[in-house]
């Protein structure tokens, strides 16, 4: 479970962002500031893994929480979530270390997206073993095998899945959507996405599997 802070001047706002996040599976919203000192103090004590953070704050720069809790030596995620388009901007943000950049207003879809983006990272540089150039440059890199890197249907993001061909590339025989959703971390319907597109694109096969009763359950198997 991936502990995430909303950090939003406006109430509402942070009350919908809250709804977004916590709509979203293996992730839970521990906490919400209005202010920049109210978003320090926060990670002080909830200790967060992502921080969800508007840059334009009453009283500081979004990115100068950035400053301060690093200086604390709290080493949690930062997504920037902000209506600021101006180049600089984002910039500053990729500087200081922003895992993503959402720009305001964004729907619940594009939050997904993203989200589930930065948990697969996450999860493959927990998995990495490094043992030689190639798998830095895998690790360093925001996709990673030929497969992942092709053209992606709106919504799929490369990161998950090459998580998805690697799930099914190690598991022996067949693997159903909510098999593959729990070793990698997603949803059973994003697994049931990233199947689909590998089953369509030529890469896995489908079987259908049939139970006692309602509908076959779709397995799948890498080929390529």
């Amino acid at each position: 479970m991936i502990d995430v802070l909303v950090v939003d001047d406006d109430f509402m706002v942070a009350r919908i962002h809250r709804g977004f996040v916590e709509r979203i599976d293996g992730f839970r919203v521990v906490g919400t500031a209005s202010t920049g000192e109210e978003a320090v103090a926060a990670v002080d004590r909830l200790r967060p893994d992502l921080v969800l953070l508007d840059l334009y704050l009453p009283d500081m720069f979004g990115l100068d929480v950035v400053t301060r809790i690093r200086a604390a030596r709290h080493d949690c995620d930062v997504l920037v979530i902000s209506a600021a388009r101006e180049a600089e901007a984002v910039r500053r943000a990729v500087r200081y270390g922003a895992v993503n950049y959402l720009l305001k207003p964004f729907g619940f879809d594009e939050l997904r997206t993203r989200l589930e983006q930065y948990a697969a990272r996450r999860t493959a540089l927990r998995a990495a073993v490094v043992a030689d150039q190639a798998d830095v440059d895998r690790v360093l890199s925001r996709s990673g095998s030929p497969a992942a890197t092709a053209t992606l249907p709106r919504g799929l993001s490369p990161e998950t899945a090459e998580l998805v061909e690697r799930a099914l590339r190690e598991h022996e025989g067949t693997l159903s959507a909510s098999e593959c959703a729990d070793r990698v971390g997603i949803s059973r319907v994003s697994a049931r996405r990233y199947l689909e597109h590998y089953a369509s694109s030529g890469r896995a096969e489908v079987t259908l599997r049939y139970g006692a009763a309602g509908r076959p359950e779709r397995r799948y198997t890498w080929l390529a």
